[in-house]
């Protein structure tokens, strides 16, 4: 028995072994910034949306065209009376025109610009977004190659563990200290802890692939969650705060309330084209041609021209009016998305604040439960070898310590989770958020 308490003590010391260097958090994340697609897809998005702003200018710009034609001419002449000759003329037709356009009052243009610098903002909030998104992806991964390493490890530990158990079963039965069924009862923990080590190294392996499709290689060793982290509270320390940030800062609401504004000008623009428009210009003309008469001369004309168009619109068969109307109807869409953007967000705030909340008292909890199941185990190992304790009972209590040991683990990393969700709910997630949480890994 003596060998047994030892032999605990070295399994459970696999969980503290570590490589000697290892990729952090803010490595990984730095990693996902330059390779994942899904972000690189979001930055080529945002500089398209970018051009929305000089797309909406240009209507608002003068409008120049230049054109340039030339013709050759081969006419043939014959007269009714016959005591004139037929004749042929070939000459050529040149012309080139300069022709310039200035809006000065066009309803639509005017708001099309200023659509324009909506879409930018709302590309620029996207960007944020796809950050955002892009951190808690990074984090999600990193944490569930670490919860999966941690729960293959752990099983190695308790496979050892029961093995020794075992082991100790069979020479008991064969010197008669103890029944076949005491050998059963470790045998059927030791199979089952076989299934579960090797569903634990399937999952670590899907774990570490879902990594590398985030940093475009070879998921590398990375640091495990430090004995220094500080679980701290929210700050501000209250609910009701963090679901007003996230009302008036969180990303979604910003989003939604962009495509409202986009929606609103819209149909300020489609009601535009009920409104008249005037147009200043100016055109240069420069032509000439050959003479298409015998005997006489050819032509060359410059002309300029400058003056103002007024178009009014009367009637075109009921179009402005739909397209008011469909605009309308998209105008209210985007006000119940932008309501269910903003529930959704305090939703998500409560939810990250009650992770962070609780996840500090389920880490706490776990770790006494963590004292208490290892005082447990220690108790009844000591009590299988004076006799008081069978070895069911030091199973169990193996079972409980490792089970303790896994949970803590989980409650940490969700614990990690709850705070960056909390952030980005907020609308706060950012680089730093990565560098604090790195600074509670194992270097």
């Amino acid at each position: 028995m003596r060998l047994v308490i030892p032999a605990v003590v070295i399994v459970l010391s696999i969980l503290t072994v570590r490589p000697a260097v290892a990729a952090d958090l803010v490595t990984i994340y730095r990693a996902a910034l330059a390779s994942d697609p899904v972000y690189a897809a979001a930055r080529a998005s945002w500089l398209a949306g970018q051009e929305k702003l000089p797309q909406g200018r240009a209507g608002l710009l003068p409008q120049a065209d230049f054109s340039a034609s030339t013709q050759h001419n081969d006419r043939d002449l014959r007269f009714r009376n016959p005591a004139l000759a037929p004749s042929n003329v070939q000459f050529n037709s040149n012309s080139a025109s300069v022709s310039i356009t200035q809006p000065l009052f066009r309803r639509q243009n005017f708001v099309a610009y200023d659509q324009g610098k909506t879409q930018v903002a709302l590309a620029d909030v996207q960007l944020l977004a796809a950050g955002q998104n892009l951190i808690l992806r990074v984090a999600q991964a990193y944490f569930d190659v670490l919860l999966a390493r941690n729960n293959v490890m752990l099983a190695q530990a308790q496979k050892t563990a029961i093995g020794q158990q075992l082991e100790q079963a069979k020479r008991n039965f064969e010197v008669g200290n103890a029944t076949i069924t005491d050998t059963h009862e470790a045998q059927a923990r030791f199979d089952l802890i076989t299934a579960q080590e090797i569903a634990a190294r399937n999952d670590l392996e899907v774990r570490n692939r879902a990594l590398e499709q985030l940093i475009g290689r070879v998921a590398p060793e990375i640091a495990n969650v430090g004995k220094n982290l500080a679980l701290l509270p929210p700050e501000p320390q209250s609910m009701e705060q963090w679901v007003e940030l996230a009302r008036r800062d969180g990303l979604q609401v910003r989003i939604a309330q962009e495509n409202l504004n986009f929606a609103s000008l819209d149909v300020q623009r489609n009601r535009g084209a009920h409104f008249p428009t005037l147009d200043a210009f100016a055109t240069l003309t420069d032509s000439g041609t050959g003479s298409g008469v015998q005997g006489s001369s050819g032509t060359d004309i410059s002309s300029k021209i400058v003056g103002l168009q007024l178009a009014i619109p009367i009637f075109q068969g009921g179009l402005v009016s739909s397209r008011v109307r469909e605009a309308i109807a998209n105008e209210t869409k985007s006000q119940q998305d932008l309501e269910n953007a903003r529930r959704s967000t305090e939703l998500a705030a409560r939810q990250g604040y009650l992770g962070v909340t609780n996840g500090i008292a389920q880490v706490r909890a776990l770790e006494a439960a963590l004292v208490s199941n290892q005082s447990s185990l220690d108790s009844t190992l000591l009590g299988q070898e004076v006799g008081v304790r069978t070895q069911v009972d030091v199973l169990n209590a193996q079972q409980l310590l490792f089970g303790a040991r896994r949970d803590l683990a989980q409650a940490r990393y969700n614990y990690l989770l709850s705070l960056l969700q909390l952030k980005a709910a907020a609308g706060q997630l950012t680089e730093t958020d990565v560098q604090i949480i790195n600074g509670w890994l194992e270097k």
